[in-house]
């Protein structure tokens, strides 16, 4: 007897839902949740499960790619996906049907809303607490991703120069990552200088770097479809004392973490192993995001590392992969963020980012 391919395990845990749900079928039409599930990386398309099918609809532009990639769901061609529901109505499907709530249009809601004989279902979270737990083909994609971000940011000290802006700076991180192998960015990158790096997430621009800069440089590659996430934070010239001071809080804040941290501890409990380190040194108002989160075919995933309840996975669990990231950010001074990819695994979290955090901070000039 063959084994079951990892698609036909995944068919099975999200059939063994249904009575969780309260459902006898689920219609997926979200990309990431679609190609978890199918294998399937065509940019359109929609799935429909029940007990005993499984379809997967996508029009003519990625028939032979759903062909190839699909081969355990039965293909439906059609140029508008909601039809697949529409059609599998008239074939007598199950009446409860679930649905993705947070990613399903007001627009389709309406139309499959108007289907005789089928009661919809919203569910706030479907695939994605499933999606939690990576396996072993899903750890190497992540590893390869993380691989090579680790080699792009050992090269971001000679990439950076006195008037380099931090546009030209993230183009040439991401050619590095392009060259090395990536399929695309996991995001932009964001190169945030001088006082630019007190916004968390700040939009490259035309600012030119200056000898005196502190640098934060987020960065990610993707591979296969999985995404890596990693940032450094550097200084332009030799560092000051201000800049050493918060360097070692948050790198000393993210040390605690991964050392500290076991597999089934609440997600708020490791946030608040380095938010009191953070908040204890006088810089808890500095720190105001989530300590990290999962990532996978998204950048962000289940589990949060956060103070607040969010999601429906609130403990980390081994199999599962996070990023560590505390920051401090100063307004009119700018900022400083450590991040890592993390495995949880049986007896802590295991390191998957690999690019030095001390060796590489101060650039020449």
């Amino acid at each position: 007897m063959n084994a079951m391919t990892i698609y036909e395990k995944r068919l099975a845990q999200v059939r063994r839902k249904f009575a969780v749900w309260g459902v006898e079928g689920i219609y997926i039409s979200s990309p990431e949740n679609r190609r978890w599930l199918s294998g399937f990386s065509g940019s359109a398309g929609a799935i429909l499960v029940t007990q005993e099918q499984a379809w997967l609809a996508t029009d003519f532009r990625y028939w032979e790619q759903a062909e190839a990639q699909a081969p355990t769901f039965t293909l439906y061609q059609e140029q508008h996906t909601q039809k697949l529901l529409e059609t599998a109505v008239q074939g007598n499907i199950p009446a409860r049907i679930g649905i993705e709530a947070q990613s399903t249009t007001l627009a389709d809601y309406a139309k499959l809303t108007a289907l005789d004989h089928i009661t919809l279902v919203p569910l706030n979270a479907t695939l994605e607490p499933l999606r939690a737990y990576k396996s072993r083909d899903e750890l190497a994609k992540i590893r390869a991703a993380a691989a090579i971000t680790d080699k792009a940011m050992a090269q971001f000290p000679q990439i950076a120069h006195p008037g380099i802006s931090e546009q030209a700076a993230a183009w040439e991180l991401e050619k590095v990552m392009r060259d090395a192998g990536a399929e695309a960015m996991a995001f932009d990158v964001i190169v945030a200088s001088g006082t630019n790096a007190a916004h968390p997430h700040h939009h490259p621009g035309e600012r030119t770097l200056h000898v005196g800069d502190p640098i934060i440089v987020d960065m990610g590659a993707q591979v296969a479809g999985y995404k890596s996430d990693m940032t450094r934070s550097f200084f332009l010239g030799e560092p000051d004392e201000q800049f050493w001071s918060v360097y070692n809080l948050v790198l000393a804040a993210q040390t605690a973490v991964i050392q500290q941290t076991q597999p089934g501890m609440s997600c708020q409990t490791v946030d608040a192993i380095a938010r009191d380190m953070i908040t204890n040194a006088g810089h808890g108002e500095h720190f105001g995001h989530s300590l990290g989160h999962s990532l996978g075919l998204c950048i962000h995933e289940q589990p949060f590392l956060s103070q607040f309840p969010r999601g429906e996975i609130h403990h980390i669990e081994t199999g599962m992969v996070v990023t560590v990231e505390p920051g401090v950010y100063i307004p009119g001074w700018g900022g400083v963020r450590i991040e890592d990819l993390v495995l949880v695994t049986d007896s802590g979290l295991e390191p998957i980012s690999q690019c030095p955090k001390e060796s590489i901070i101060a650039i020449d000039v």
